[in-house]
C-alpha cells in the first residue's frame, strides 16, 4: 500500500462539521487532516503555513468569504487544489467559485463516499461537481457566449489536448498520452482558454462536451 497521504486543510466555521469531516477522513489510509480553519482569514494564513495538498472549503465564512479565499490562495499558490463543500448552489456562488479556480464544488448533503472520491479526484487535478452544480454549469455553458470566439481556430494539437483535458486528466497525464512535455501542455491549455474566452479547465472541459469534441464516458 502506498504511504503517500493527501494532506488536507478543512475550512468551516462550524466545529461540528469540522469534527465530522475529520472523523470521516480518518477512516481512509491515504487522507490526512493537517489543520482546521474557522474563518476565511485564518484559512489564507494556514494555507501559507501548512502548504496542504488540498483545501476543503465552505463558502459562507466569517471575515473573508470563500470566494475571496479562493482568489487569494490561487493568487499566491496557482497550483492549489481547492474543493468547495458548502450548503448552497446559488449561481452567485457556483460560477464565481469555479472561475476563481475551485476544481470541485459539492453540497453538504453529498454522500460520504462521494466526498472521499471527490477529494482524490481534485488532488489528481480532475474536476468534481455535485449533480446539481454540474447541471447549472452545463446550462451556463450551453447559453450563447457573451464574447465571440477568436477568429484564430484551435490547432489540431490544441484540439487533441482539449479532448484529453475533458476527461479530467492532469497536465502530466496529457503530456504522457500525447508524448509531449508538460511545459508544452501548459502552453496549449493557455492558448485554448485564451482563444475560447474561458476562465478555467472546467469550463474548457464543458465546452468540449457541448461541442461534441468529448464524451462523458470513454467508449474505448
Amino acid at each position: 500500500m502506498s504511504e503517500t497521504k493527501i494532506r488536507i486543510l478543512i475550512v468551516d466555521d462550524h466545529a461540528v462539521v469540522r469534527k465530522g469531516i475529520r472523523a470521516l477522513l480518518a477512516t481512509e489510509d491515504d487522507l490526512e487532516v493537517i489543520g482546521e480553519a474557522v474563518d476565511g482569514e485564518q484559512a489564507v494564513d494556514l494555507y501559507g503555513e501548512l502548504n496542504p495538498d488540498l483545501l476543503l472549503l465552505d463558502l459562507i465564512m466569517p471575515k473573508v468569504n470563500g470566494i475571496e479565499v479562493i482568489k487569494k490562495i490561487k493568487g499566491d499558490h496557482p497550483k492549489a487544489k481547492i474543493l468547495v463543500l458548502t450548503s448552497f448552489a446559488a449561481d452567485d456562488q457556483v460560477f464565481p467559485a469555479i472561475k476563481a479556480g475551485a476544481l470541485g464544488y459539492l453540497l453538504k448533503d453529498t454522500e460520504p463516499d462521494d466526498l472521499i472520491n471527490a477529494i482524490r479526484q481534485v488532488y489528481q487535478g480532475e474536476s468534481s461537481l455535485s449533480p446539481t452544480v454540474a447541471r447549472k454549469v452545463l446550462e451556463e455553458v450551453f447559453h450563447p457566449a457573451e464574447k465571440p470566439l477568436s477568429p484564430d481556430p484551435l490547432t489540431k494539437r490544441e484540439v487533441e489536448v482539449l479532448q484529453v483535458l475533458a476527461k479530467g486528466k492532469s497536465n502530466r497525464d496529457i503530456a504522457d498520452e500525447l508524448c509531449i512535455s508538460e511545459t508544452t501542455v501548459r502552453t496549449h491549455v493557455s492558448n485554448i482558454l485564451g482563444k475560447l474566452h474561458l476562465a478555467s479547465r472546467t469550463e474548457a472541459a464543458l465546452y468540449a462536451l457541448k461541442e461534441g469534441m468529448a464524451k462523458l464516458e470513454d467508449d474505448s
